[in-house]
């Protein structure tokens, strides 16, 4: 099935302030009454922002409409991994996008999420695999140096 969702790439193209701008300024016009496709739309160009803040908003935003709003799940699951991603949490990333490609297999989009999620991990955690390595040598050499310190006495 085909959809019409941006491959997660897109997610790196921020909207210009001016949209995000249009986006927010409907939104706070709408106030408490709010609608949910003006929210949805707007958790949307704030998840593209390059802002963290922005961003944790944005999920905040999905996850309130995910909530409640249960016909709209399925396009939150999406985006609300896609900002997790760019969170870099990236455990409630794959969560969401596996419950994503449990109902639709053949996303495209999701696919490509999956992609970007499990390249991170195996990224970060070869660099803290490094990063301990480089810690266990240091400690090593500091514990050589002062049994070596200890014996001279």
């Amino acid at each position: 099935m085909a959809s019409n969702l941006p491959y997660a790439a897109d997610a790196e193209s921020p909207l210009k302030a001016a949209e995000l701008q249009v986006l927010r300024t409907q939104y706070e016009k709408e106030g408490e009454y709010v609608g949910v496709q003006t929210k949805f739309n707007y958790a949307w160009g704030l998840i593209k922002s390059s802002a963290r803040p922005e961003q944790q908003e944005g999920v905040r935003l999905l996850s309130e409409i995910f909530r409640t709003s249960p016909e709209r799940r399925r396009e939150c699951l999406y985006y609300l991994a896609l900002g997790n991603y760019k969170l870099g949490n990236y455990a409630e990333a794959r969560r969401y996008n596996d419950l994503l490609l449990d109902h639709e297999p053949g996303n495209l989009q999701s696919g490509s999420l999956r992609g970007l999620i499990d390249d991170k991990v195996s990224k970060e955690g070869l660099m803290g695999v490094a990063i301990l390595s480089g810690v266990a040598i240091a400690a090593g050499v500091v514990g050589g140096m002062l049994f070596k310190g200890s014996r001279r006495r």
